[in-house]
C-alpha cells in the first residue's frame, strides 16, 4: 500500500508524463509543418514514449492499491523556429524531469517504501538514456549549423527512428 505522500507525488507524475508527451506532440506537429518529417517523427515518436511512462506510473499506482487522479493538463510551448532550439528545450525538460524521479526516489526512501524505489530504478536509467540522447542531437545540430544538406541528412536519419513500447509494459 502507498502512503498518501507518495501516492500524491506519483499522481504528480502521471501529470508531469502527459505533460511532456503533450510537449512533444507540440513539437512533432511544429515540425511536421515546417517540412521536416524526420525531426516531427522522432517527436512524435517521444510523445509515445511519455504515453508509455504515464501509463507505467498509472498502472504503478493501481497495483499497490492507490487512486489514480488525472488532473489538467498545462499549456506547453507550440513553436520552435530551429531544431536547435526545440532540441535545447528537450534537454532543458529531461534534466527537469530526471530532477523530478530523484525527487520521487528520495521521497521514497525517506518513507521506506522499497517497492516504489524498485520501480523507480528503471525511470532513473531512462532518464539518463533520454539525456545523452538530446545532448548528442545538440552536439549534432552545433556542428552542422545551418547547413542544409546536414540538416537534410539529419532529418532522414531522425525519420527512421520506431516506436518500442517501454519495457515494464512489454508483454502486459
Amino acid at each position: 500500500m502507498l502512503s498518501k505522500k507518495i501516492e500524491e507525488a506519483l499522481n504528480a507524475q502521471v501529470n508531469a508524463e502527459f505533460w511532456s508527451a503533450y510537449l512533444y506532440l507540440s513539437m512533432s506537429t511544429n515540425f511536421a509543418v515546417k517540412g521536416n518529417p524526420g525531426f516531427a517523427n522522432w517527436f512524435e515518436t517521444q510523445f509515445k514514449e511519455e504515453q508509455d511512462h504515464a501509463l507505467i506510473f498509472t498502472k504503478y499506482i493501481l497495483s499497490r492499491g492507490g487512486k489514480v487522479t488525472l488532473a489538467p493538463i498545462a499549456e506547453v510551448k507550440t513553436e520552435w523556429n530551429t531544431p536547435l532550439s526545440a532540441f535545447e528545450d528537450t534537454l532543458a525538460h529531461e534534466q527537469k524531469v530526471t530532477s523530478m524521479i530523484n525527487d520521487l526516489y528520495a521521497l521514497a526512501t525517506a518513507e521506506k517504501d522499497y517497492a516504489t524505489q524498485s520501480m523507480l530504478k528503471w525511470f532513473i536509467d531512462e532518464q539518463v538514456e533520454e539525456e545523452e540522447t538530446a545532448q548528442g542531437i545538440i552536439d549534432s545540430l552545433k556542428m552542422i549549423k545551418d547547413n542544409g544538406f546536414g540538416i537534410y541528412t539529419l532529418d532522414k536519419e531522425l525519420g527512421a527512428r520506431t516506436y518500442t513500447q517501454a519495457a515494464p509494459l512489454a508483454g502486459k
